[in-house]
């Protein structure tokens, strides 16, 4: 059965040997880690046009040394869960360069994934065992010749153990953009994250929420997400016609109900709805707009003209740490645009506005109290490169320390 699987995901490599990839050293703009040459494994592509912190991240790399960005778990199978690199999928199994990132999307014809049935867990062991073993030519080279290699939370930690034994002296570092049980990833990845999280050299977390569920502590730092101080520059005007504007960004969790609800309590304010991944649903009032997912750039203009902002969260049940991870959250509150969002999410922000999923009555008292809120950030956001900074040499920092 091992056999078969190999076979399986061996057509999914490509031949293309790493070093015949364009090797371009970019110009060192952050004040560490220049000259060395990272690798990033995540779930994420970064030629993906939904960006995430790993994105920035992996932007900020490259200002100081050769970076490559490996994208992991992608398979025949991603079209069933729609997965968001589908419009790449042409570029896959072959190395391209973006923005000075050396790009790879490794596609093979299933790829391993959680079952949630206890029952086929050898099956989904295998699997994994399997996706490993086999892992991609470009892959173990890119590992073998990295100095830095930052592990993303999801699948991207099953490798550490290759990434030691093809080169003992490279630096780990272990992005904590999620807790794994949120995420639901599978068990063997859990398992192989508490093995490798003491023996990391640095793990990063984005919100003291996450802490309970890292399995080390000396090694741990708290770093938030930041954010490009470039987007305050000025920019395009106001995409926007009506008096009144609410923005709501991003797919995450969405909740349709909200807007049932916010579009026919307030008739005056025009809801724009971005990427939500959903059509435009019939419960909606007129002054309801649904785009499809746009450009960065694009969004942030909507974002930054906003009256106020939504992240309308489907249940109070999201994880806390929301609260500091939330892209669309960190934007809404750079720009000083006041948001709205379920109370599991306002954490300590005064620019935050909470209401129940569900509660009309709730979601109307939300959003005119924010509204009728300053138009201010509550707190100053970090660069990207501060943030990359902190990641590299956390020691250079107090501000990383992790309260005992």
């Amino acid at each position: 059965m091992e056999s078969a699987m190999g076979q399986v995901l061996r057509r999914g490599d490509s031949d293309t040997p790493a070093d015949c990839a364009t090797d371009s050293r970019i110009t060192g703009q952050g004040r560490i880690g220049n000259g060395l040459r990272y690798l990033v494994l995540s779930a994420h592509d970064y030629r993906s046009p939904r960006k995430a912190n790993i994105h920035f991240i992996a932007r900020e790399l490259a200002k100081r040394g050769p970076t490559r960005f490996f994208s992991l778990r992608y398979s025949l199978l991603s079209r069933r869960t729609g997965d968001p690199r589908l419009s790449l999928d042409r570029h896959a199994n072959r190395i391209e360069t973006r923005d000075g990132v050396e790009c790879y999307l490794w596609k093979t014809p299933v790829h391993p994934f959680n079952t949630r049935r206890p029952a086929l867990r050898p099956l989904e062991n295998l699997m994994y065992r399997g996706y490993i073993a086999l892992a991609s030519k470009v892959l173990r080279d890119w590992l073998a010749q990295a100095d830095v290699v930052v592990f993303e939370s999801g699948v991207a930690p099953v490798f550490f153990e290759l990434a030691r034994r093809l080169n003992p002296r490279v630096k780990t570092i272990y992005i904590a953009s999620d807790d794994l049980d949120t995420i639901e990833v599978a068990d063997y990845v859990k398992a192989a994250f508490r093995r490798a999280a003491p023996a990391m050299t640095t793990i990063r977390v984005p919100s003291r929420a996450l802490l309970p569920e890292i399995p080390s502590r000396d090694n741990v730092v708290l770093v938030p997400h930041g954010i490009d101080h470039n987007l305050a520059k000025p920019s395009a005007g106001s995409p926007y016609r009506d008096a009144l504007n609410a923005v709501s960004v991003g797919s995450m969790l969405f909740d349709p109900g909200f807007f049932a609800e916010a579009s026919h309590r307030f008739p005056n304010v025009h809801f724009h709805i971005i990427g939500c991944g959903q059509p435009h649903h019939p419960s909606y009032g007129p002054n309801v707009t649904v785009y499809d997912e746009m450009p960065h750039d694009e969004t942030v203009r909507y974002i930054r003209h906003a009256d106020i902002g939504i992240a309308p969260y489907r249940s109070e049940s999201v994880p806390g740490y929301l609260a500091d991870t939330s892209m669309k959250l960190i934007q809404y509150d750079f720009f000083g645009v006041p948001a709205v969002c379920p109370h599991a999410v306002t954490g300590d922000y005064a620019s935050r506005f909470g209401y129940t999923p569900g509660d009309g009555v709730s979601v109307e008292q939300a959003i005119t109290r924010a509204l009728n809120a300053p138009r201010e950030p509550s707190r100053r956001h970090l660069s990207w490169g501060e943030v990359t900074d902190r990641i590299l040499e956390p020691s250079a920092f107090p501000d990383t320390e992790v309260p005992k």
